[in-house]
């Protein structure tokens, strides 16, 4: 399991456990945090799942991929350093403590 804080765009936190093995993304699903559509269902074939990396995070996820890069192109305001798709996030312990904060709005 690994706590992650999610912080909606007015400043709500949201801290939850997710479980190893989810996605960042499935463990706002479950857990019903507003902000994240993931409208794809983690197919990384839209850009609902748009979140900041908290800065102290930046460096200690995985490099993104091709395929994610090009879909940040269709989120909301993207920010080339901490910007990611949460679909494309798998859980580890590594992530215990992650902070990522929603953008004003999903597209």
């Amino acid at each position: 399991m690994a706590k992650i804080t999610y912080i909606e765009h007015n400043g709500t936190e949201h801290v939850v456990e997710v479980p190893t093995g989810l996605t960042v993304m499935e463990g706002a699903r479950d857990n019903n945090i507003p902000g994240i559509e993931a409208d794809c269902g983690g197919a990384c074939a839209c850009s609902t799942c748009h979140v900041y990396v908290d800065p102290a995070w930046v460096t200690k996820l995985p490099a993104i991929d091709p395929m994610e890069e090009d879909m940040l192109e269709f989120a909301y305001q993207p920010d080339t350093a901490r910007s990611r798709l949460t679909c494309q996030l798998k859980v580890t312990d590594a992530l215990d403590g992650l902070v990522v904060h929603m953008p004003e709005k999903q597209i």
